[in-house]
């Protein structure tokens, strides 16, 4: 134990622990109501099921959705997708669960009332049977909707966890049978013992899971068997293709700071079309209870949306982002035409809606970027191309369903097999599973866009874009959906303004919130302050226009509305101000939403030209559409492909050429000067931010205690988090001959240098090293962590200054310092001097391998950072074999 001081659980925790508890928890709840009724005879009704459905939704969904979330933060592409999938699962399921106590059944009403069960005299069972509106939501049959494509989901994802250990196999595999005999119990209640039996093999299988992983984080080794090995090799599955992305040229810098949630958006392209297509074909009788699954599962979509933002990846983020818009939209569109207008007004109301178009146009846009990708993307995208020309308003209803329910089949299947070849490919970090060669090359697809720009000009002389970030092109596309959802023509029909309520509602304010929280995080081009007043203003649209006439609001007594149009107009303007420094498509948008503010004051007024609302409605929505086209694309490829304008207004040459001076001394790290100045500071018991192979870190002399002291108080770093050494070279150990074993030794020669961390036994070595005064202040009592960066300048800077304690440039909590000017705005204040070197090599710091027990044949990644964890057990592996 002693060994293991200073490394933290806490810091180090497993959030699979949480996953696996909240799944043998939540199966554990179903059972009890499974096995009470097949003891009774009589099924849960009423309170029971209500109970029951709200700690499925707070154990199994909101516990476990942390559990998920985490694991992406770990890198944990498996158990991140996993969980979140799962959580959607059963709090779809306890919502279902929800509905179901409040609108039971007319059978279990039946068999409650005969034997005096619900509480109920005679009269009053007599009326709540006569009800027919109890049998409304068609429960059972949304249910069986909703289990089957998470039957296949959970097989999938019980087949995946079984190349990484053999205890998840287990658990999910148990909540794939479970679902099977859940979805047949909804018909058959002999199912639900079966069912019940194989919820208790979760529990069990649940907690032993847990609680090996629990071990496993407080002593930071495997103690219970089932982690750490898997059933079989992943590598079994196939050779990686010759024809990947990496060979065309087309791979990136690898982002290892969050996991790959394209698995997750997947699983909801599966889950969502399902549900459609056996609505489509007559097998649901209303779209009640599958309108709350699909909302559930887009919800978990919008996180892989959000995790693809937070590794930089703009194709994703906008893909998941549209097609999360999408599924929305469409579910509460069919939950409106099936509960609350009734299908004899279907065929008008839908006559009147557009919003599909941009939909459809937007598809295309994917389709066109997709050829920058592989194959399997570009099938998918030019299916859920067809699934938008499926939902054109203008087709005959008679032919709609079908034509709409055969499209959501084709997409569901191959959006079940992207899952499989995403996730393995995520776990085997290779090709394993086939998704096809490159369509078009970068360089021809660069080309061909850019010929809308300048056609002689070549990709490769454009600058770096700094015109379009992240979350524009979602940005463009709310606004462009809402826009042509909110044209109608001068006397809508209750029937269309019950369906122009959420198309307008989902993606103007409530998606376009989503997409201000992104600006945030950012802090990109926009800010949050355009995306959130426009979310405002379709709110406030939506309220009056469609809403107000549902809700007996005239002009003659809309003054509130008045006054808020008014108000609009104002911050309008300004935000055509701001628009006027950005771009000139930006500042066309915003002009064009000032006239359509003009309008909806007029309307107030009872004063509306209909015509010039729907024609500025319309211009609004090609502008955000090539907005969108050209964000995406520049944001892609990191070049002005295409032209989103210059600014209109310049600021003053005054404004541009002063700054504000720097917080601390800054050095270049390209001048000897630089360095020189550096090592000073750090001679003279400074703290300095540096350069490394991965993130900028904080470094101190190990000449000077006090200064690695300093460092805690600057990050406020908890004191319990030790601190590692970094040296120029290995040699530099060598010299002072450490009592390592020859495997420790062969080991380090194969990392070194690199961006892994290895924590060994402390010893007198460390005085011989250079490390004397400082050995109480750096690593823990007994273990001490050593870097030996791939990096000249920090290697240099070794050299001047001997050995540094060094930790990650950032305040504790928060993510790591990727450039120069992020250690300077966050922490320059606190420093003696920043050496500046641009932007990192990595985005995420080093991977921690505990060495203690490495002469035992074991070693343990504690942190997995910039290198896998799977490429450092082969490098381990084939030192044993070499040393053996």
């Amino acid at each position: 134990m002693a060994t293991t001081d200073g490394f933290a659980a806490v810091f180090y925790g497993e959030p699979g622990v949480l996953g696996l508890l909240a799944n043998g928890i939540s199966a554990f709840l179903v059972l009890l109501q499974n096995f009470h009724g097949a003891h009774t005879g009589v099924p849960a009704v009423g309170v029971e099921n209500i109970l029951a459905g709200v700690h499925l939704i707070l154990i199994g969904g909101v516990t476990q959705l942390l559990a998920g979330l985490l694991s992406f933060r770990k890198y944990d592409h498996l158990s991140g997708t996993s969980f979140i999938a799962y959580a959607a699962l059963w709090t779809s399921y306890g919502a279902t669960r929800i509905v179901l106590g409040a609108n039971p059944p007319l059978s279990d009403l039946k068999a409650n009332s005969s034997n005096g069960s619900l509480g109920l005299n005679s009269s009053t069972s007599v009326a709540l049977l006569s009800n027919s509106s109890l049998a409304a939501p068609a429960i059972q049959e949304s249910a069986i909707s909703g289990l089957v494509p998470y039957i296949f989901i959970s097989f999938i994802l019980a087949f995946c966890s079984a190349t990484v250990n053999y205890i998840m196999p287990f658990v999910f595999g148990a909540i794939t049978l479970t679902l099977v005999f859940e979805a047949v119990g909804l018909v058959g209640r002999w199912a639900l013992v079966v069912s019940g039996v194989l919820e208790l093999v979760i529990l069990v299988c649940g907690l032993y899971g847990a609680t090996a992983l629990l071990l496993k984080g407080i002593l930071q080794r495997n103690v219970l068997k089932g982690f750490g090995n898997p059933l079989f090799n992943v590598l079994l599955l196939g050779t990686a293709n010759k024809s990947s992305s990496q060979s065309l040229g087309q791979e990136k810098k690898k982002n290892t700071k969050y996991a790959e949630p394209m698995a997750l958006g997947y699983i909801s392209d599966t889950v969502s079309p399902f549900i459609f297509a056996f609505y489509c074909f007559g097998y649901m009788p209303n779209f009640f209870v599958g309108a709350i699954w699909v909302s559930i599962t887009s919800f978990a979509q919008l996180f892989s949306s959000y995790y693809a933002y937070l590794r930089e990846d703009s194709y994703h983020t906008t893909k998941f982002g549209l097609h999360c818009s999408y599924w929305l939209m469409k579910a509460w569109e069919e939950f409106v035409l099936s509960v609350m207008v009734g299908k004899e007004e279907v065929g008008g109301a839908r006559d009147g809606m557009v919003g599909d178009w941009f939909f459809l146009a937007a598809a295309i846009v994917l389709c066109l970027l997709s050829l920058n990708t592989d194959t399997l993307e570009l099938l998918h995208n030019a299916l859920f191309l067809l699934l938008t020309v499926s939902t054109i308003s203008q087709i005959p209803l008679q032919r709609y369903y079908i034509f709409f329910g055969v499209a959501c089949c084709l997409f569901l299947v191959l959006s079940l097999y992207a899952t499989f070849a995403r996730q393995v490919n995520s776990i085997a970090e290779k090709a394993l599973i086939p998704v096809g060669p490159q369509p078009l090359s970068t360089d021809t697809l660069q080309s061909v866009l850019i010929v809308l720009k300048r056609s002689w000009v070549k990709p490769q002389d454009l600058p770096p874009s700094s015109a379009s970030q992240l979350p524009d092109a979602l940005f463009f596309l709310c606004n462009g959906v809402a826009a042509m959802s909110a044209i109608h023509n001068s006397g809508p029909g209750d029937s269309f303004l019950h369906l122009a309520v959420p198309w307008v509602l989902i993606t103007g304010a409530i998606m376009q919130l989503y997409v201000s929280r992104l600006a945030v995080q950012g802090g990109h081009r926009f800010g949050p302050i355009i995306p959130i007043s426009y979310a405002a203003i379709w709110a406030t649209w939506t309220w009056y226009r469609f809403a107000g006439f549902l809700l007996d609001i005239t002009p003659g007594s809309a003054g509130g509305f008045t006054a808020g149009a008014i108000a609009f107009l104002v911050l309008n303007g300004f935000l055509m101000l701001t628009a006027g420094y950005r771009n000139l498509v930006l500042l066309a948008l915003t002009t064009v939403m000032e006239v359509i503010l003009v309008c909806f004051l007029l309307s107030t007024l009872d004063r509306l030209p209909y015509k010039l609302e729907i024609a500025m409605l319309a211009i609004f929505s090609i502008i955000c559409l090539y907005g969108m086209l050209a964000s995406l694309a520049n944001a892609i490829f990191l070049k002005d492909l295409l032209p989103l304008g210059p600014p209109v207004l310049k600021a003053q040459k005054k404004e541009l050429t002063e700054r504000p001076p720097p917080p601390c001394p800054i050095a270049n790290s390209q001048l000897t000067s630089g360095l020189i100045t550096i090592s000073k500071l750090l001679d003279s018991s400074g703290v300095c931010g540096i350069p490394t192979d991965t993130v900028y870190a904080l470094a101190a002399s190990c000449r000077h205690p006090k200064a690695i002291e300093k460092i805690y108080n600057i990050k406020d770093r908890p004191a319990e988090k030790p601190i590692c050494i970094c040296i120029s070279n290995l040699e530099q150990l060598a010299a002072v001959r450490p009592p390592f074993s020859t495997l420790l030794w062969e080991f380090m020669r194969n990392v070194y240098p690199g961006g892994i961390s290895c924590i060994v036994k402390k010893g007198e070595w460390l005085s011989r090293l250079g490390v004397g005064p400082a050995y109480d202040r750096v690593g823990t009592k007994d273990s001490i962590m050593i870097r030996v960066p791939d990096h000249t300048v920090t290697a240099h800077l070794c050299n001047m200054t001997g050995p540094l304690a060094i930790t990650s440039a950032n305040p504790s909590g928060e993510p790591d310092s990727t450039h120069h000017d992020m250690v300077i705005t966050r922490l320059g204040h606190k420093l003696n001097g920043v050496l500046c070197d641009g932007e990192s090599n990595e985005v995420v710091a080093s991977t921690v391998v505990n060495c203690l027990k490495i002469d035992e044949g074991i070693i343990t990644i504690i942190r997995e950072g910039c290198v896998p964890a799977v490429k450092v057990r082969q490098i381990f592996e084939k030192v044993k074999t070499s040393v053996a």
